[in-house]
C-alpha cells in the first residue's frame, strides 16, 4: 500500500518476454530509483481455486482495501479469470464493493483480453478528472462485443488472405510480409495475435490444396470412361472378370500408357503427380476408390445395355422382315399393334423403332416400284396406242389399271396409288422422250455407263488443258423474256457467296451468269463472247409467247455458231423451265397443264431436259428452288466434263483407229450394267 517506491537501477518496465534476453531491449530506469504511485488497481480472483477459500480471500482484499484507503489515492476493484468465473464469487465481490464508497468494480479476463484496457482506464479517469468517465461494461456483455470485434475482424482478414494466397505453395513468412501494412492484418493480430493469424492463413492452404486435389480428381474421374471407351469397348471381353484381373488387362492394352500412369509412391493425391497440369494421365490407383469403381460398373451396364439395345434392334428388323402386316407404304400407326412388344419398349424409344420402320419402308418401297417398273415393261403394249403428247385419257388409266389390277406387283403399291400412278406417267413420258434424265434405270442407264466408260478409259491419256483451267468455273445463260431471266440470275445469286460462289458437292465453284431476254443475234444478246463461253442455259417460260421466243432463241443461236472454228464442239446443254406467272392469273386461258404438253413437246424436239412442278413436286405458283438449281448446275458440270472427255477420247479413236468409224450397236439393256460393260469394252479395247 506504500504511495513511493524507492529501488536503484531498477529497471521501469519488465515483462516475461524479457526474461534472460533483458539486454535485447531498450534500458530504460526508474527515474532516481523512485516512483511515485498514483492508483491501485485491486485484484480479485473470482475462479474456483485449488485449495482456496474465497470468503477467507474476500476477508483478506478487505483488509488490503482498508489500508489502500488510508492512501487517499483512487482505487479499483479488478475480477479476474472472469472466463472461468464463479457466480457466487463474481456476486460477492460486487457486494463488498457496494459497502465502499465510490468503489467501482470491473470484470476482466486476461486470457481473453476482456475489459483489461477498460480497468487501467477507468483508474486512469480517477486519477486524472479531467479525462472522460470510463462506462464499465459488464464481463458476458463486454465478451459478446469482443466476439463480434474479434469475428468482424477475422472475416477481413480471411478476406485479405484469399486475396494474397491463391496456391497452395505459399509460405507463411512470405505471405505476412506481404500483409503486414494491411489493417486487417493488423487489426487481426492485435486482437489474437500472430499464431491464430498464422493458423488461419495455413487453413487456408490447406483449403486450396483440397480443392486443387478435387479438381484433379474430377478431372480424372471424368476422363476415365474415355479411357475405358477406348481400351477396353467389347463386352466379351471383360464381362466375367475380377476387379483385379480387369486391371492387369488394361495394363496389357497398347494404349494404357496413353490413358493412365502408374506412380512409384501412393495415393496418388500425396505426390508431386498433382501438381504436374500438364500431365492429364489418370493414376492407375485411382481406380481403387469408389468413385472409379462406380464407373467402371457403369461402363460394364453401358456395354451390356448397348448390347441388349442392338438385339432389340435386330429383333425388330427381323420382325418387321418376317411379318405378312407390313407392307408398302403402310403408316407407322398401323403396322404398331401387329409388330410391337413389351420387350421392345422397355429398352428402346419409340421414336427408334419409328426410324427403323421408316428405313425398311423406304426399302420395301424401292423394291415395289422396281418390280412395278418391271411390270410396265413387261407390258409394253399397254403403252403404244398413246397420243403424242403423251397424256392418257382416264379411259385410258382406266385400261392400264384394269390389265395390271391382277397382279401382285400392282397391288403391292395400293397404299401408294398417287406414287403408282406418277410412274406410270413417267413410263409413258420415257416411252415417247428416252434420255438419260427419263431412263427408269437412272445411274444404271446405258448412256450414262457408255460416258463413264469413255471418261475412265481415255482420261488420263488425252486430258484437255483447256478444260482443267476452268474446271471450277461454270458460265450460265439464262434465257427468258420479260424480266424472267433477271430474276431467276437474282434469285441463283442470293444463294451464292459474296464472291459469287456457288457450293456443289461440298466443293466451291465459280459461278457467271448471263442473263438474256433480247434478240439473240444481237452482240449485246449473244450467248457467247470473247470473255465468255456457255457450259449451259436455263430457258424459262410462263406462258406461250415466251416459250415461243425460247425456240426461236435456240434456233437463232445454233444458225449462228453453225460452222464457226470458236463454236462449240458439241451442242449447249439446255433445260427448259416452267416458272411461275407473276399476278397469278390463268395468262388468258393458258392452263397449267396445256404449258406443261407444250413444254414437253419443245423439249422433246430440242432433245433436252424439261423441269415442270408437278415432276418437281412444288405447286404452280413457285419458282424453281434450290434444290433443283443444285441439280441443274450439277448436270451442266458433268456435261461440261464429259464434252472435254469427249474431244480428248474422240481424238484419241480416231488415231487408234487409223481414221476408220468406231459404230456401236446399242441394245436396250438399261436394267443390265454389266452387259453394257461386256458389250462396249470390247469395241474399244480393240479400238
Amino acid at each position: 500500500a506504500a504511495t513511493k517506491l524507492a529501488s536503484a537501477e531498477k529497471l521501469m518496465y519488465f515483462c516475461t518476454d524479457q526474461l534472460g534476453l533483458e539486454q535485447d531491449f531498450e534500458q530504460k530506469q526508474m527515474p532516481d530509483g523512485k516512483l511515485p504511485v498514483d492508483g491501485f488497481l485491486l485484484c480479485v480472483d473470482v475462479s474456483r481455486g485449488m485449495n482456496r477459500n474465497f470468503d477467507e480471500q474476500l476477508k483478506f482484499v478487505s483488509n488490503l482495501y482498508n489500508q489502500l484507503a488510508k492512501t487517499k489515492k483512487p482505487v479499483v476493484v479488478v475480477l479476474t479469470k472472469c472466463d472461468e468465473g464463479v457466480e457466487r464469487y463474481i456476486r460477492d465481490a460486487h457486494a463488498f464493493a457496494l459497502g465502499k464508497k465510490n468503489l467501482q468494480v470491473v470484470e476482466t479476463s486476461a486470457r481473453s483480453n476482456v475489459n483489461v484496457d477498460l480497468a487501467f482506464s477507468t483508474l486512469v479517469q480517477l486519477v486524472d478528472k479531467s479525462r472522460g468517465k470510463a462506462k464499465i461494461i459488464p464481463y458476458f456483455e463486454a465478451l459478446k462485443q469482443q466476439s463480434q470485434q474479434i469475428a468482424a475482424a477475422k472475416d477481413k482478414y480471411e478476406w485479405l488472405v484469399g486475396r494474397i494466397v491463391k496456391s497452395h505453395h505459399e509460405a507463411w513468412p512470405n505471405v505476412s510480409r506481404k500483409m503486414q501494412p494491411a489493417p486487417e492484418y493488423q487489426d487481426y493480430v492485435y486482437l489474437e495475435g500472430t499464431q491464430k493469424a498464422k493458423k488461419l492463413f495455413l487453413q487456408h492452404v490447406q483449403r486450396l490444396k483440397q480443392e486443387h486435389i478435387e479438381r484433379r480428381r474430377k478431372a480424372y474421374l471424368a476422363l476415365l470412361p474415355q479411357a475405358l471407351d477406348a481400351l477396353v469397348p467389347d463386352l466379351d471381353e471383360i464381362d466375367r472378370l475380377s476387379r483385379a484381373k480387369a486391371e492387369k488387362l488394361l495394363e496389357a492394352k497398347p494404349d494404357f500408357l496413353k490413358w493412365f500412369v502408374v506412380l512409384e509412391e501412393t495415393p496418388w493425391d500425396a505426390t508431386s503427380h498433382v501438381d504436374d497440369v500438364d500431365n492429364e494421365r489418370i493414376p492407375f490407383d485411382l481406380l481403387e476408390t469408389p468413385a472409379a469403381e462406380q464407373l467402371y460398373e457403369a461402363h460394364l451396364e453401358k456395354l451390356r445395355n448397348e448390347r441388349k439395345r442392338a438385339e432389340m434392334r435386330r429383333a425388330f428388323r427381323e420382325n418387321l422382315e418376317s411379318s405378312p402386316f407390313v407392307t408398302p407404304g403402310k403408316p407407322w400407326e398401323e403396322a404398331r399393334s401387329f409388330i410391337m412388344n413389351e420387350d421392345f419398349y422397355l429398352w428402346l424409344e419409340e421414336s427408334v423403332y419409328m426410324d427403323i420402320y421408316g428405313k425398311h419402308q423406304k426399302q420395301l418401297i424401292d423394291k415395289a416400284k422396281e418390280d412395278f417398273q418391271e411390270l410396265l415393261l413387261e407390258y409394253s403394249e399397254l403403252f403404244y396406242e398413246l397420243e403424242l403428247d403423251a397424256k392418257p385419257s382416264k379411259e385410258k388409266m382406266g385400261v392400264i389399271q384394269e390389265v395390271l389390277g391382277d397382279e401382285q406387283r400392282f397391288k403391292a403399291l395400293q397404299k401408294l396409288q398417287a406414287e403408282r400412278d406418277a410412274l406410270v406417267l413417267k413410263h409413258i413420258h420415257f416411252v415417247y422422250h428416252p434420255t438419260k434424265e427419263t431412263c427408269p434405270s437412272c445411274a444404271a442407264c446405258v448412256d450414262a455407263r457408255v460416258e463413264q466408260l469413255l471418261g475412265s478409259r481415255f482420261l488420263r491419256h488425252h486430258r484437255n488443258a483447256s478444260a482443267d483451267s476452268n474446271v471450277d468455273r461454270i458460265n450460265l445463260v439464262i434465257l427468258g423474256k420479260d424480266g424472267l431471266a433477271r430474276e431467276l440470275a437474282n434469285e441463283i445469286r442470293a444463294l451464292c457467296t459474296s464472291d459469287d460462289k456457288y457450293v456443289i458437292e461440298g466443293k466451291m465453284y465459280e459461278l457467271a451468269l448471263r442473263p438474256i431476254e433480247g434478240n439473240v443475234r444481237l452482240p449485246v444478246n449473244a450467248f457467247q463472247t470473247p470473255t465468255f463461253q456457255p457450259h449451259g442455259c436455263l430457258c424459262l417460260y410462263n406462258s406461250k409467247e415466251s416459250l415461243s421466243y425460247v425456240v426461236e432463241s435456240i434456233e437463232k443461236s445454233r444458225e449462228s455458231t453453225a460452222g464457226r472454228r470458236d463454236g462449240h464442239p458439241a451442242q449447249l446443254p439446255l433445260t427448259l423451265v416452267l416458272v411461275n406467272k407473276r399476278g397469278g392469273g390463268d395468262g388468258g386461258g393458258e392452263t397449267l397443264q396445256s404449258l406443261i404438253q407444250q413444254g414437253q413437246q419443245i423439249a422433246g424436239k430440242l432433245q433436252c431436259g424439261f423441269l415442270d412442278p408437278a415432276s418437281a413436286g412444288i405447286g404452280y405458283g413457285r419458282n424453281i428452288n434450290e434444290k433443283q438449281i443444285g441439280q441443274v448446275l450439277k448436270g451442266l458440270l458433268d456435261a461440261k466434263r464429259n464434252l472435254n472427255l469427249a474431244v480428248g477420247s474422240a481424238t484419241g479413236l480416231k488415231d487408234a483407229a487409223d481414221g476408220a468409224d468406231l459404230r456401236v450397236a446399242m441394245c436396250l439393256m438399261c436394267g443390265d450394267p454389266v452387259s453394257a460393260d461386256e458389250v462396249l469394252l470390247p469395241i474399244l479395247q480393240a479400238r
